[in-house]
This record gives structure tokens, C-alpha cells and sequence, in this order.
């Protein structure tokens, strides 16, 4: 009658999550027959007692311990414990940190779970950029009411690179496009002003650009798009639109998408006022 042996082990110990360590160790495991190794992770330690609990169990069952603890005093207490113990404690982020302190010629923070605020960064920006796709040119005017910015134009005034240029610094932006013949959807009249921006440009520059699109889809760059008729008379129904509203007007005329962006972003956190 064959005994059944028991699965090795390998305790995961993290001041954050854990998943770093546990990614880790999964990696190395996958060049053995890991469905073979026992995952365990104890994630938030955040006292000595802890750590001198999970130390008896790991050395009870001949187990390996794989941390990421970052605040120096806890990880010299796991390594204490583990060697009074002959327990194998593998540092997964210490030697990288001791290295790149000296690399970079800084002292690290030591805060646990930093990881994740930048993860939750990430996907801040994610969904922003998401927002201003699923909200582009006027789509769905709910999204007039939740966003942070909401930028308003006549066609060609790049509402939609500065909807995702300013998506990238993680806010919500939906953009509207203004023709004569079109009412505007009557959200737009009740988000605040401060939130609306017109994107006010020449009547010559935008010709320039709209025969330059013309031509560019192998168009007549003589059309009514790119008449000069034409385009004072939507010049004058978006001045007529951004009195109504009472919104903040920003010149695109001679301004890269970049320039106008964070001139836009700048003002919307208060830091211009020009």
C-alpha cells in the first residue's frame, strides 16, 4: 500500500497582497511540476506575532518561506526567526531595493502595498481613456453629466486628441460637436460652466485644415465644408452656444494638441487662470 506524500509547501508573507511574491513563485515553480507545490499566502502582516506564528508552521512542515516585506524591522524579524528555526526565508524584493537604493542614490519609502496605488493609477487612466472613447463626437449625452471636462467645438478643432490626451492624465472627457442645423442635447446646458470648454479657433485656420482634409480623402477641397461662408456662420453659432452656456473659450487656432491640453488640464486644477 503506497503512502500518499503530502504536497511540499511554500508560505507566501506580505506586508501588502502578496501577489508579487506569489508571482514569483509561481514562475520559478512552473519550470518543475508545480501543480506538486502548495501555495499559502499570508497577506497584511503587520506584527512580530505574526510573523513567529507563520515561522513554526513553515519549520512543523518543512516548509520554504518566499516575503516581501518592506519595513526593515519586520523583515529582520522574519529572518531571525527563520534562522533560529532552519527555516529557508527567500527575500523577494530586498536585494532589488538594496541595489536600486544604490543606483538611484535614494532612501526607499519602505510603504507597504505602493505596488497597487500605482496599479490603481493604471486603471484610472484605463477607464478614462474608455470613457472618452465611449463618449467621443457627441455619442451618448449622458456622458455630458459625468464627466470632468466637456469640450465643445465646431468639426476639426481637435475634440477628439484632446479627449484622449487629457484622458491619459486620468480625466473623464466627453466632447460635443456643434452644427448650425443640430440642437445641442440639453445636457449640455445643465453640467457647470466650469467644467465646459469651447474650442474657439480662425475662420482661415480652419479653412486651411478642412481643405487640407478635403484633399487628404481625395475630396474637393472646394466644398461646402471648407467654404469660408460656411464656416463663419458655424464660427458664430458656437460664439452664440459658449455665451449660452457661459463657459471658458480656448484658442486651438496656432496650439499643438499638447500645448492646448495642458493648458486646458491646467486650468481645470486651478493652476491657470489665463
Amino acid at each position: 500500500m503506497s503512502v500518499l506524500r503530502k504536497r511540499p509547501v511554500v508560505y507566501i508573507v506580505s506586508d501588502s497582497v502578496g501577489e508579487t511574491a506569489e508571482l514569483v513563485v509561481k514562475a520559478a515553480a512552473s519550470q518543475f511540476n508545480s501543480a506538486a507545490l502548495e501555495l499559502k499566502r499570508v497577506p497584511y502582516v503587520e506584527d512580530k506575532e505574526t510573523i513567529k506564528e507563520v515561522v513554526a508552521l513553515a519549520k512543523e512542515q518543512e516548509a520554504l518561506i518566499a516575503f516581501t516585506l518592506v519595513i526593515p524591522e519586520m523583515k529582520d524579524c522574519l529572518l531571525e526567526e527563520a534562522a533560529a528555526s532552519q527555516v529557508v526565508a527567500i527575500d523577494i524584493i530586498g536585494p532589488m531595493m538594496t541595489n536600486l537604493q544604490g543606483l538611484l542614490q535614494q532612501v526607499p519609502r519602505y510603504e507597504p502595498g505602493i505596488v497597487h496605488q500605482l496599479d490603481d493609477d493604471y486603471f484610472r487612466k484605463v477607464e478614462a481613456i474608455e470613457f472618452a472613447v465611449k463618449y467621443d463626437d457627441g455619442r451618448d449625452p449622458r456622458g455630458i453629466l459625468k464627466a470632468d471636462i466637456v469640450l465643445i467645438g465646431v468639426s476639426r478643432t481637435s475634440k477628439t486628441p484632446l479627449s484622449q490626451y487629457l484622458a491619459h492624465k486620468r480625466l473623464k472627457v466627453a466632447n460635443v460637436p456643434l452644427v448650425p442645423e443640430v440642437e445641442p442635447p440639453e445636457e449640455l446646458f445643465k453640467v457647470s460652466p466650469r467644467k465646459c470648454f469651447g474650442l474657439g479657433i480662425t475662420a482661415e485656420k480652419l479653412n486651411d485644415i478642412r481643405k487640407e482634409r478635403l484633399m487628404a480623402l481625395g475630396l474637393n477641397a472646394e466644398a461646402n465644408y471648407a467654404n469660408m461662408n460656411r464656416i463663419h456662420q458655424e464660427l458664430a453659432y458656437f460664439d452664440a452656444i459658449v455665451k449660452k452656456i457661459g463657459c471658458r473659450v480656448v484658442d486651438v487656432s496656432n496650439k499643438a494638441v499638447e500645448e492646448s491640453a495642458n493648458h486646458i488640464y491646467n486650468i481645470y486644477i486651478g493652476k491657470s487662470y489665463r
